[in-house]
């Protein structure tokens, strides 16, 4: 996708984060943006933060757990700007199970985890693809993924975080079998200075667990300085408005990672029995890069 003026995005997770650095970088390309989130207060705050600077706005409060505010929100969005060009399923959340095995998580923590990471981003592509091909014009999906989805591990996040980069990884292979002016790209970033990790304030109350596993205070904080040290959301944001300008498929902000990323695949290649990372193992994995790269 080439000409961004006059055109019309959709942000999903807007009122924060990479979704609000998203967000500031397309209406910058003098596009009209319809910013998405789930917090109505944070959400009408970034929008009058935009609109000082005069870019053409709107919030529209959306919870990508229900597909109807989903449907709604395109709606809104096709009401009030028009044809809608660009995508970005971008609202996600952190997910806390704690030391549990897998096999000892509760059903709502999957229905948290799997209803907003996974099942939000295919109820955005089902409410707006239609219409993006039937309008006919140029235009750009940008899921936000992680790197979780292309590493081992990660509980129920990683989990979710895998079905993401599948159906994003579907996504693009139908688009380009069908011949369309749609691009598709899928945004794994490592550690971004965002609130993550506070997920939880945005649970309903018909999925918390009664006796939730607290996270380790420790774990927890150092996670959270982990998250601070790493890129900004305008920084990736940068890199995803190149990447759609290019149409670039997998975006992997963080080249730090890419020694982990290459040996988790040969591992796979050599067809041996995974071994979990020791202790020194991953304090290797966390020590910063001579280069300076963040993580």
């Amino acid at each position: 996708m080439h000409d961004f003026e006059g055109k019309t995005a959709v942000v999903t997770g807007a009122a924060s984060g990479i979704g609000y650095g998203l967000a500031e970088r397309l209406a910058q390309e003098k596009m009209q943006v319809v910013l998405a989130d789930v917090e109505e207060e944070a959400l009408d705050k970034a929008v009058k933060q935009l609109q000082q600077y005069q870019h053409r706005v709107i919030g529209v409060k959306t919870d990508v757990l229900i597909q109807e505010s989903v449907s709604d929100l395109f709606t809104r969005a096709n009401d009030e700007y028009g044809n809608i060009h660009i995508l970005c399923n971008n609202a996600g959340i952190g997910a806390n199970s704690g030391n549990k095995g897998i096999w000892e998580v509760e059903k709502e923590d999957w229905d948290w985890t799997l209803g907003v990471n996974f099942y939000g981003v295919l109820y955005g592509i089902q409410a707006f693809l239609p219409h993006m091909i039937e309008h006919g014009e140029e235009g750009h999906v940008v899921t936000t993924a992680s790197l979780a989805g292309l590493l081992a591990g990660a509980g129920t996040y990683g989990v979710s975080k895998h079905a993401v980069l599948a159906l994003a990884e579907s996504l693009n292979r139908d688009l380009v079998a069908r011949n369309l002016k749609i691009g598709a790209s899928v945004l794994c970033p490592g550690f971004v200075n965002t609130n993550i990790t506070d997920s939880e304030r945005n649970r309903p109350q018909h999925l918390r667990v009664e006796d939730q596993t607290e996270t380790d205070p420790q774990a927890l904080e150092m996670f959270s300085l982990l998250l601070k040290q790493g890129k900004e959301p305008s920084e990736i944001a940068e890199i995803v408005f190149k990447a759609i300008k290019e149409n670039v498929f997998y975006i992997l902000p963080h080249p730090a990672w890419d020694d982990n990323l290459r040996n988790h695949f040969e591992e796979i290649l050599s067809r041996k029995e995974l071994v979990p990372p020791s202790m020194n193992d991953m304090a290797d994995f966390f020590k910063p890069r001579e280069d300076g790269e963040k993580y």
